[in-house]
């Protein structure tokens, strides 16, 4: 099975998800480098708040790669020049996200982006990002709700990590009424 990459995406599909956390996706034209890709050839790249992609970058790198700007501490957002960082927890909050982020893309699904992941190599305990996702993910789940980036519901509240403790601390000071 092939992934889904940015080509067969309606054109500005990554863009209407992405904004909503102020990242910006930059195009790279066919054949050229991605700056800030850690894997390299295809796979998407990190440079400050932007995902670098290319027409044959899969899908589920882009959103991978945002995750990461997503659940990375501000520090490390306002360094970041390829390399991610971060820990155990963070990766696992980043797979966990990069599914719920798959339902909001227009021509991808959650469905979809494990089937992908799959087909990509990500390794789970329960053999599968499907398996991991429903039967072993929890420990993820609740590192995004401690974070702020996800609510009850398992949707994203759009926030980047540490914007949750700043609302949180205005909406205290303002007597709860944010």
């Amino acid at each position: 099975m092939t992934v889904l990459i940015c080509r067969d995406l309606p054109v500005g599909a990554l863009d209407a998800v992405l904004c909503r956390y102020r990242i910006s996706v930059i195009g790279v034209a066919d054949g050229k480098e991605i700056p800030g890709s850690y894997w390299g050839g295809s796979e998407a790249g990190l440079v400050g708040e932007a995902v670098f992609v290319r027409a044959d970058t899969p899908v589920h790198s882009a959103l991978h790669e945002a995750g990461h700007l997503v659940c990375m501490t501000p520090d490390r957002r306002r360094s970041l020049n390829r390399d991610a960082g971060g820990d155990y927890e963070e990766e696992n909050g980043v797979c966990y996200l990069q599914i719920l982020l798959a339902d909001h893309v227009r021509g991808m699904c959650r469905t979809r982006m494990m089937r992908d992941m799959d087909a990509w190599g990500y390794s789970f305990r329960f053999g599968s990002a499907a398996g991991w996702f429903h039967d072993d993910a929890e420990d993820a789940r609740l590192w995004l709700l401690r974070q702020g980036l996800i609510n009850e519901y398992d949707q994203p509240t759009w926030r980047l990590r540490g914007e949750y403790a700043a609302t949180a601390g205005l909406r205290k000071a303002a007597g709860g009424r944010l």
